[in-house]
């Protein structure tokens, strides 16, 4: 008498939790479905299962165009240093320069300007990969330097 008494309690109990538990998952089904257009569960799953799918493609573009977006940017301007000097003593003034103009691969040139009073010369000097095939001027290798701690 005993033993089935506690049998009967043991198996109220499990009703009880089970009760719980699908009424818990009750609410979650409908408060699923009423986001959806869909009426029954399983067109709402499918619907769920659709949109992700779809997501997914999307995110994948979306990666790709990054992925181009930020191998495009390494090809642009992304450094610049700028060094003023004066390189004759009887003109007065930093009106000559060296500006360095790099690509994030430490690709660009060195422009240098040489202000007379007669006249501007200006140079430019190739940069590939952070070295040039041409000898830099103090200034110039300055100005690259500057550039490249950017």
């Amino acid at each position: 008498m005993f033993q089935n008494l506690a049998l009967f309690i043991i198996l109220g109990v499990w009703l009880t939790i089970l009760s719980l538990i699908f009424g818990w998952l009750f609410l979650k089904l409908n408060k699923l479905i009423k986001n959806t257009e869909e009426k029954s569960f399983v067109g709402a799953i499918e619907k769920i299962v659709s949109l992700e799918k779809e997501n997914k493609k999307e995110i994948d573009e979306l990666d790709k165009r990054i992925v181009n977006i930020v191998s495009d940017n390494l090809n642009h301007i992304q450094k610049m240093s700028l060094v003023r000097f004066n390189p004759f003593e009887e003109t007065g003034g930093d009106h000559s320069f060296s500006i360095a103009l790099l690509d994030g691969n430490s690709t660009g040139v060195v422009i240098t300007g040489l202000h007379t009073r007669e006249r501007t010369r200006l140079y430019v000097k190739p940069i590939k990969r952070g070295k040039c095939e041409f000898e830099l001027s103090l200034e110039e290798q300055k100005a690259l330097l500057k550039a490249q701690k950017e």
